[in-house]
């Protein structure tokens, strides 16, 4: 057996392998648990009753991370060494994948269909290149089949560092991505899984970072109310949709540490969602539930509060982390032998799900290789296609599409610069798939002319070069300016502090609109939160506005085809997965975790664009709204046909939103909620029907418990939430019915799934 080691930190990253040729006293013998005729149970009963308490401890201690790789082989039992920790949020992150949009622009596709096809692709890729690993025996980090994705944790405040990671500020949309994506990771198979998803962060994590105080040291304080109705429901949704993993997270709630925490992991996860899996902690938080939240005074004691709480696996970067104590605290009689089984259980009928222990023969997944699947044409054209489909544009006055451009001007930070493009936690595709907006928009013209006007974008333009900006642009006929932020302004680790533009990028595209002298000037936001551009926003002069996420490897090709509407199907439809507000005034601060004036649902301002915001070159008019029935039970769904028809000169996709609001509820409830939505493609002049339903869980409200209570509601349909926005026109009407829910009060528990 040997073990190399790499240190590669900062930009790079860290690797660690172990090759395994012929392990020392290893057997042939042939156990139950290696039978896949038998029941899984059968098996596993099989597989505890042979571990001795010495390996169950090591299993659960090396969750991975850094020098806590890899969980160790079993000679005796035929066991090989076992890679937990992978990262799969927007592709496979390691080098040479395909490297889709950030998690935060794959939600503004607002598109279930999408993320189920990206999250399929990833686990393909994550399978194919660990299958290729291990046929060679080499178990590498970020190299196995067990993901820490996705991030379901809520938006709710613009300036947390980690937005980008999220699906949004909306549980309900939130829940809805998380189900597709989960379910497309997995794979459909009836017997094996191809990669196991893994939600994280559990719970109530969303912010603050490091700014105003420490994650490691934070306690959230939060109101049952707010958990269930917010922080939790895209959580069991991850339960319901069959995730083998949920990672517990650094802070406290409410004075207890998510990894320490019997009530969230115990009696809400498992007790009340029905969670079969393991719980694996982020990196090193069971280190700070002793060391940085002072809730335990030792190791020791942490190993036995966190295996009473429910936590099977330790991610930690040394290798005598916490969970090592384990058999120390059996011996002292702090936790039981039968605590640890049971933890140790789930980990093993994960990697029996995986086929570890099957013939390869047996698995579909074992075919798959990485030279078949990674940055396949396939997974190159749906990269472009998700790119094309985040993209929410938030102002065009008529400037775009655009077929061609005679002197083309593209100046900022983020017109080419690969590296900014693609947000945190993204793999490294070969250089020869990525595109900038530089590299996809330089055919549309005779001729292109560049200038950054910064010395580095990692220093979020701090040094600005105006001469260049404004020699670059003097007699273009079309000028494009890319501005944003990075993982360098924001990401884990790095809360904003405002919403001002980074540096002197402001400056940059004042000096950009002012040597244009009329010519069209389109802005290009590459950020995950919202910033303040409302001096675009009401400057006449810059007639396009797109807010472009991190758009990853297909940046240049989706915005060439997104400006030209390449073959009639590339027109903008993204819509804004949260609410960008005006100034900060609209916010309350980070560490508050009530949800009063927080997000679309709670929100008692006038927004500078509203959730779902989002337009298109066409124009979309909603004809008739059918809500049926009219009258229903507590338990039962609503279904709503929507009539509506493409209007304008353009074929184009429409996101379809239906919003509910509570008439007759006897406890506080969102003031609107996002009840269903659908993606759906129109062309021009086309009249179309859209059956969606509303499912009885969007109506729940919370007394001491989440109830289905009787009364009115009000529904709405249309391209976008109904009220009015400071910077956005309406891309659509709006229409409105009402159905009546008759019947006693029920706990939604008691409503079929």
């Amino acid at each position: 057996m040997s073990t190399a080691c790499n240190f590669l930190l900062g930009g790079l990253f860290y690797i660690v392998f172990m090759q395994v040729s012929v392990l020392p006293g290893v057997v042939t013998t042939t156990f139950p648990f290696q039978d896949d005729s038998l029941p899984w149970d059968e098996r596993l009963d099989d597989l505890m009753s042979r571990l001795a308490l010495d390996e169950m401890t090591l299993q659960m201690a090396r969750g991975g991370f850094l020098k806590n790789d890899p969980a160790p082989p079993i000679p005796r039992l035929n066991i090989n060494p076992f890679i937990w920790d992978d990262e799969c949020l927007h592709g496979d992150l390691v080098y040479n994948a395909t490297s889709f949009p950030q998690s935060i622009g794959l939600a503004a596709t607002f598109s279930t269909d999408l993320l189920y096809r990206v999250a399929e692709a990833i686990g393909s890729e994550v399978r194919a290149r660990h299958n290729n690993l291990t046929q060679h025996g080499i178990y590498v980090s970020k190299g196995g089949l067990s993901c820490f994705s996705p991030v379901i944790n809520i938006m709710r405040h613009p300036l947390w560092g980690r937005n980008q990671e999220t699906y949004g500020e909306g549980p309900f949309l939130s829940g809805e991505m998380t189900r597709a994506y989960v379910t497309g990771l997995q794979g459909n198979d009836s017997r094996y899984v191809r990669a196991n998803a893994g939600c994280k962060h559990y719970a109530a994590y969303d912010g603050p970072d490091n700014y105003p105080v420490s994650r490691f040291t934070f306690d959230a304080k939060v109101s049952d109310r707010d958990l269930f109705m917010t922080f939790l429901p895209q959580f069991h949704e991850c339960v319901k949709a069959g995730s083998y993993s949920i990672m517990c997270s650094y802070n406290s709630i409410n004075g207890v540490p998510a990894c320490a925490n019997t009530r969230f992991l115990r009696d809400i996860l498992r007790d009340q969602f029905g969670f079969q899996g393991y719980v694996v902690s982020d990196a090193g938080a069971l280190r700070a539930v002793y060391a940085a939240h002072k809730y335990t005074s030792t190791p020791l004691e942490t190993a036995a509060v966190c295996v009473k709480a429910g936590v099977n696996l330790d991610l930690a970067s040394v290798t005598a982390n916490v969970y090592t104590y384990i058999t120390e605290a059996v011996l002292k009689k702090m936790v039981s032998y039968d605590d640890v089984v049971a933890l140790v259980r789930p980990l093993f009928y994960t990697r029996m799900r995986l086929g570890e222990f099957d013939p390869p023969a047996r698995n579909p997944y074992t075919k798959l290789r990485a030279e078949d699947v990674v940055e396949s044409i396939a997974h190159q054209n749906l990269a472009i296609e998700a790119a094309v489909k985040s993209f929410v544009l938030l102002k065009n006055d008529g400037i775009l599409p655009v077929k061609s451009i005679l002197k083309l001007a593209i100046v900022g930070p983020f017109g080419n610069d690969s590296g900014q493009l693609f947000g945190d936690y993204a793999g490294t595709p070969l250089p020869k798939y990525v595109t900038t907006p530089l590299a996809g928009l330089q055919p549309l013209a005779n001729e292109t002319r560049f200038a950054a006007g910064c010395n580095n974008p990692v220093c979020a333009c701090a040094l600005y070069n105006q001469s260049s900006v404004v020699q670059a642009i003097n007699g273009s006929d079309f000028v494009v300016v890319c501005l944003g932020s990075g993982v360098t302004v924001e990401s884990e680790g790095r809360d904003r502090k405002d919403l001002a533009l980074p540096g002197s990028q402001l400056q940059l595209l004042q000096d950009a609109v002012k040597a244009a002298n009329g010519k069209p000037v389109v802005l290009l936001l590459f950020t995950a939160g919202p910033f303040d551009i409302s001096w675009a926003i009401n400057n006449t002069a810059v007639q396009v506005i797109v807010q472009c996420f991190f758009p990853a490897q297909a940046t240049g090709v989706a915005i060439r085809n997104m400006f030209t509407n390449y073959l009639g199907v590339n027109n903008p439809a993204g819509r804004l997965p949260y609410t960008w507000p005006a100034s900060m005034d609209q916010v309350p601060p980070m560490i508050n975790y009530s949800m009063v004036n927080r997000t679309y649902r709670y929100f008692s301002g006038t927004p500078l664009y509203q959730f779902g915001y989002g337009l298109s070159y066409t124009k979309f008019e909603y004809l008739k709204f059918v809500v049926e029935p009219v009258s229903i039970s507590p338990c039962n769904d609503v279904f709503v046909n929507v009539t509506l028809k493409n209007v304008g000169a353009y074929s184009g996709e429409e996101v379809v939103q239906v919003y509910i609001q509570w008439l007759d509820a006897t406890v506080p409830v969102p003031k609107i909620q996002l009840a269903a939505f659908k993606r759906i493609s129109i062309t021009t002049l086309q009249t179309t029907t859209v059956i969606l339903s509303i499912p009885a869980r969007v109506r729940a409200a919370y007394t001491d418990r989440l109830v289905l209570q009787p009364g009115r509601f009000d529904v709405f349909a249309g391209g976008q939430q109904p009220g009015p926005s400071t910077g956005g026109r309406m891309n659509s009407n709006v229409l409105m019915g009402r159905f009546q829910v008759d019947g006693p009060e029920t706990d939604l528990a008691k409503c079929p799934a």
